[in-house]
């Protein structure tokens, strides 16, 4: 598998990025997941556990608030001895994403949902940073809604009902935690080195930035995994191969290049590759804004101007979708998207454009503001050929507005983890504009997935939130409040339209496209089915050609 860049964490409960979902996939074990089956990607199966829970076998009770999940006993961590893997695991791990030291960024989502876990995560924040007192609280106090009930049987209690429950068990958020794991600090560089797996590969060795070696796990039992069927003996990772030479490589057959890993196929080469049909390019669906630019609210830059909804207005009338989503690669891979939401999850079923190109009403408008003349730094990943070109003609467009514009270029590897996740950064004004992406963190019924960790004010601010422009308004968060605790999914739906209305009225951000991924590989590789949570085919399900197996 060949990329330029790295995960975000090889910790699977801090882990918050599709190419970290990725790399966890061949080592690390959910309760549920989304399988590498034709048509039935986005449905969320077993995996660690036994069935989905539902209240015809007891797994949910008849008001929606317990759900009961059982184990399945022959799953094993790769230790020695190898053990099975327990509910007491399950509870550390869950634990672990709000620990003080580097808490997972999606914690929005199910924060207020587990009963007790707010509580939990508060006294948390108040604890040291050193793997023992990150320990001792996780070891000394319990989250009540989050129960071992014996070793395979692990007991959830919600504050209210939540449909979407099992979909967003299949986050690597709440994958089961060794307790080998109490001797480091979560996310750190050491745990990193020292992983243990109980998915059909282990990490032989992880080289960060450079290389990551998976090899055969000999705890793990094909009986135990329904998902991964594991059918090569080693994956290879080199994180060291620009994006062309990836395609390049992928396309003449290259011995030692089968798989892209961060690497998708450059825009500007897409139109060619649809056009002969190229047997060996995949096109899937996605339920997710990416890229889209956001807005730093904070940034003391220009006296502060992006602090003002008008300035962010103008801005927003300044850019040319269309333009973007051309340099993208075109509309057939790049539905247009003026929205949070995309058409595919509930409360985005009605598209509204509030910002359609104008650049003579921005000019007016930045006027009006006080802002006109105003220099923007604008963050994005100079190794992406796309976040280059969205990059190249957001500056040309809001040029022509007046408006200077400044590049802050990132490797793949620092983009989240050195800028965006960093609120002092942010608040620092290192950049005014960020070219980021966004995906559904479950599918369907998911409209909480974008909301609560982009939008909800200060509770959603990185690193327990992933609202990078540390937006805020007392009106979207009541409007998110009334719709999470919605009584039907109709209810809800309207609600959550009328919060993405208010979030677009404020331009907290510039959506761009819903777009479908694009995804090559070599001629050797088979079985390639893209799986839209990993968005890549599933490493565990491919297998390669007789006369070409690896170099």
């Amino acid at each position: 598998m060949l990329g330029a860049g790295d995960v975000d964490n090889m910790d699977p409960n801090i882990s918050y990025y599709s190419i970290g979902y990725l790399a966890l996939r061949p080592w690390s074990r959910q309760l549920f997941t989304y399988p590498a089956t034709p048509d039935h990607t986005t449905d969320a199966v077993p995996d660690l556990a036994t069935e989905l829970p539902t209240t015809d076998n007891g797994g949910v009770s008849q008001d929606g608030l317990t759900y009961t999940i059982t184990l399945r006993p022959d799953a094993m961590w790769n230790t020695s001895p190898a053990r099975p893997v327990t509910a007491r695991d399950v509870v550390r791990g869950i634990k672990r994403t709000c620990n003080p030291a580097l808490p997972f960024g999606g914690l929005p989502d199910y924060e207020d949902l587990i009963k007790g876990f707010q509580s939990f995560c508060d006294g948390y924040a108040k604890v040291g940073t050193s793997a023992k007192e990150i320990a001792n609280y996780a070891e000394n106090n319990d989250i009540a809604g989050v129960q071992a009930k014996d070793d395979h049987t692990v007991v959830f209690t919600l504050t209210h009902p939540a449909a979407y429950f099992v979909d967003m068990l299949t986050m690597p958020a709440f994958s089961p935690a060794p307790k080998e794991y109490d001797q480091y600090v979560p996310g750190s560089s050491d745990l990193a080195q020292h992983t243990i797996s109980d998915g059909p590969y282990q990490v032989e060795s992880y080289s960060p930035t450079k290389k990551i070696v998976y090899t055969r796990n000999p705890a793990w039992k094909a009986s135990s995994d329904p998902v991964r069927k594991a059918y090569v003996d080693k994956i290879v990772v080199d994180e060291t191969v620009t994006q062309d030479s990836t395609q390049q490589q992928l396309q003449t057959g290259t011995a030692s290049a089968d798989m892209e890993f961060d690497n998708f196929p450059p825009p500007s080469q897409l139109p060619g590759l649809l056009s002969k049909k190229d047997p060996n390019l995949t096109i899937g669906p996605t339920a997710s804004s990416n890229p889209y630019l956001v807005f730093n609210t904070a940034s003391p830059n220009n006296d502060g101007a992006l602090g003002k909804a008008q300035v962010r207005q103008a801005l927003s009338y300044a850019i040319d979708r269309a333009s973007l989503i051309q340099v993208l690669g075109g509309k057939a891979v790049n539905a247009p998207l003026s929205r949070v939401l995309p058409t595919s999850i509930v409360g985005g079923e009605t598209p509204f454009d509030l910002y359609p190109f104008d650049t003579a009403k921005a000019t007016s408008m930045l006027k009006d503001a006080g802002a006109d003349g105003m220099t923007v730094k604008i963050l994005y990943r100079n190794s992406s050929e796309g976040s280059t070109k969205v990059f190249q003609t957001v500056q040309q467009e809001l040029s022509k507005a007046g408006v200077k514009v400044e590049g802050v270029t990132s490797p793949n590897a620092d983009f989240y983890t050195k800028y965006l996740q960093v609120p002092s950064v942010a608040r620092r004004g290192v950049w005014d504009m960020a070219i980021a992406g966004w995906g559904a963190d479950w599918y369907g019924n998911a409209a909480l997935s974008f909301f609560n960790p982009l939008f909800s004010g200060e509770p959603s601010f990185p690193p327990v939130g992933s609202n990078f422009g540390l937006y805020s308004s007392e009106a979207t968060n009541a409007l998110i409040k009334q719709a999470e605790s919605a009584k039907t999914q109709d209810e809800a739906a309207q609600l959550w339209a009328k919060a993405d209305k208010q979030v677009m009225t404020d331009a907290a951000f510039f959506p761009i496209t819903n777009p479908q991924q694009a995804n090559y590989h070599a001629s050797q590789v088979h079985n390639t089915v893209y799986v839209p949570a990993i968005q890549n085919y599933d490493p565990t399900n491919v297998w390669l050609s007789p006369d070409k197996q690896g170099d």
